[in-house]
């Protein structure tokens, strides 16, 4: 069962959040809180699997609450995903150096918020699919190099460096959602990537995605 806690300072988000994650028979809230102070008094408190945690909120905000967490300088850090309404990379960057474990927007959709709670709480990291596309095209110049995949494995990265859940590439390329993720922890071992976001970090910085 993964325990989660939710963060955000208006109640009809928490309280729609909360509806959508206990449908699943794998997740419970274990609690919802108004302002960063009571996050991280909770979190500390409960140490949940994983914590939802809005940026603007009273008191301390979701970047602080992130760092406080889950920072590198943690002994036992926290699962925390952020989940905001405001798509500005800076957020992105801070949150990420901070040491969130995911980044949504809250009109992501409840599958990918479900797939977000379940990628953290397995040690993985999930970002926005339009913000993880935009923030990769900006990386340095690709830097062509052999590649090491196989042609269904290069079809499996090309289309999550767009943004594609696992759900859709699996619908694009015909293969089941177990087949999609086997793919993909293969790609990650043959270039040494921790997650789906260095995978499609990956594939922009070679040069995949301008074949």
């Amino acid at each position: 069962m993964i325990r989660i806690l939710i963060a955000d300072d208006q109640e009809m988000v928490r309280a729609g959040f909360r509806m959508i994650l206990e449908t699943q028979d794998d997740m419970t809230v274990v609690a919802d809180v108004a302002d960063g102070i009571s996050a991280v008094r909770k979190a500390r408190e409960l140490r949940p699997d994983v914590c939802l945690v809005d940026i603007r909120m009273p008191g301390l905000d979701g970047l602080a609450v992130t760092k406080t967490l889950a920072g590198p300088d943690v002994a036992e850090p926290l699962k925390v995903v952020v989940v905001t309404t405001f798509d500005l990379d800076e957020y992105v960057h801070t949150a990420l150096t901070n040491g969130a474990s995911g980044f949504l927007l809250k009109d992501a959709g409840p599958a990918l918020l479900m797939e977000a709670v379940r990628a953290a709480s397995r040690g993985d990291a999930l970002v926005s699919p339009q913000i993880t596309v935009r923030l990769l095209k900006h990386f340095a110049a690709p830097s062509k190099g052999p590649n090491p995949l196989t042609e269904r494995e290069t079809e499996v990265v090309r289309a999550a460096a767009r943004g594609l859940t696992n759900t859709e590439i699996g619908q694009e390329l015909f293969l089941s959602l177990s087949t999609v993720k086997t793919h993909l922890a293969a790609v990650q071992t043959k270039i040494g990537a921790r997650n789906r976001v260095e995978v499609a970090a990956w594939a922009w910085r070679t040069g995949l995605m301008g074949d």
